[in-house]
């Protein structure tokens, strides 16, 4: 055994660390896609605990080692190929769930409990932690540090905002091994705001997450979804989409309080929206709805119960089919006013693409398959110049190569660089995943 796997094993004990060599091969095909061609690295590390990790980053720091980290891999692969990784440090190890405040409304839990565990527990309690992410929501799949890494919220962005908005505290490991802290576990406590801020959608680029503390809400008594789509004949005409973007300028102006509003584009354009509160409300408002899509000559149709479940299931699996190698995912936004005429434009230039946009924000995810970068260039000009943009999550190595993923035309990006220099000063973190090479 050489030195340095002696130094690993005296930091994480024998089980918590594998040669490259050593790892299965799904787990290794799995990190590969991060990385940039040619890039391998040399060692797999599991710390058991916070303070493991916190060693182990310092003596890859000690090392001068580059570092990617990751949890179960879901969503490793997205954003821009990794250009070096002597460690890979997974977080899946550390997944306890530390304290449930049922009257406070919070849990907290280490960053390695997956989405679906976190979400099991506090449904005991008649709690749901709001977030609804695209990828990875099944018992072995989205990591709660993964999660906050990538900013992957999901539907219910609608109603209770992003992830950082209900993020109340973190910990995270800096690229030299110091521990840092902010915020709290009580919802009054807004200390270190802005840095969970800050680490919520950094692809782990600034520091590893081993700690989140998060605010829950009560779930709702009842729930129902109303889905409005054109007539049989013509899902995919303009007047079908003139007519949706009709109804979801009336159903934003109203006083309905929906909990999702998503547009989805497969084989056409559909409104999806989904009422949860008690159930008087709930019907109601289902009602309410259905006399707007009628008013514009829509056809409607509603589920609540398991069938409400499958639904969403399926609208999920529009995007996390995209989990394929072959298939490229990007994250879009528009205004949204101009969320309809994208999907649109969208149809009319890649007709096999699927995507949701949802209403109420502008953002969502496109997925297609067989699509030429041009397209993609194409595509990405047509949303800015709706006040939009256009990102690649997932792409095979060569288009990434050819594009660039981020397509970032805002005026941040000084400050992001500051960031980077403040917190990972020798780009030993992530380097060059995320937007301009940082």
């Amino acid at each position: 055994m050489n030195a340095v796997a002696q130094s690993l094993e005296q930091l994480v004990s024998p089980t918590g660390w594998l040669a490259w060599d050593a790892v299965a091969a799904p787990r290794q095909q799995a990190i590969l896609r991060a990385l940039r061609p040619g890039v391998q690295p040399a060692y797999l590390v599991y710390p058991h605990t916070q303070a493991e990790l916190a060693s182990v980053m310092a003596f890859a720091h000690q090392k001068r080692w580059q570092v990617l980290p990751c949890g179960r891999g879901s969503k490793l692969h997205w954003g821009g190929l990794v250009a070096g990784a002597t460690l890979v440090i997974s977080t899946e190890r550390l997944n306890r769930l530390i304290d449930h405040a049922i009257g406070d409304l919070t849990v907290t839990a280490e960053a390695g409990l997956s989405f679906a565990e976190v979400q099991q527990h506090v449904g005991k309690a008649g709690q749901f932690l709001a977030i609804d992410p695209t990828v990875g929501s099944s018992a072995t799949g989205a990591t709660l540090g993964g999660i906050v890494a990538t900013g992957d919220t999901g539907s219910w962005r609608h109603r209770y905002h992003s992830v950082r908005d209900m993020l109340l505290g973190i910990t995270f490991v800096r690229s030299d091994g110091q521990l840092v802290k902010a915020g709290g576990r009580v919802v009054k406590n807004v200390a270190g705001y802005d840095l969970m801020k800050v680490l919520t959608g950094s692809y782990g680029t600034l520091g590893i997450i081993t700690q989140v503390t998060f605010r829950v809400f009560p779930l709702p008594s009842a729930s129902r979804t109303v889905v409005l789509t054109g007539q049989a004949d013509a899902p995919g005409t303009k007047r079908t989409f003139d007519q949706i973007a009709k109804a979801l300028q009336a159903l934003l102006s109203s006083a309905l309080t929906p909990t999702a509003v998503d547009l989805q584009l497969e084989q056409g354009l559909r409104l999806v929206v989904r009422f949860q509160s008690l159930s008087e409300s709930v019907e109601l408002q289902a009602t309410r709805l259905n006399e707007i899509a009628s008013a514009l000559g829509l056809s409607t149709s509603s589920c609540a119960n398991h069938v409400e479940q499958a639904l969403w299931q399926t609208s999920k699996d529009l995007m996390d089919k995209a989990s394929q190698e072959h298939v490229v995912l990007c994250k879009i936004g528009v205004k949204p006013s101009n969320a309809v005429e994208a999907l649109f434009q969208m149809e009319r230039l890649m007709p096999n693409a699927t995507a949701v946009i949802h209403g109420g924000s502008g953002l969502g995810q496109m997925a297609i398959e067989g699509v030429r970068s041009t397209q993609i260039q194409e595509m990405r000009s047509r949303l800015q110049s709706l006040g939009g943009y256009l990102s690649i999550l997932q792409a095979p190595p060569d288009l990434k190569q050819r594009i660039d993923v981020w397509g970032y035309s805002g005026n941040a990006l000084p400050l992001m660089k500051q960031l980077k220099q403040h917190f990972d000063p020798d780009q030993r973190l992530s380097p060059q995943r995320f937007v301009s090479g940082i």
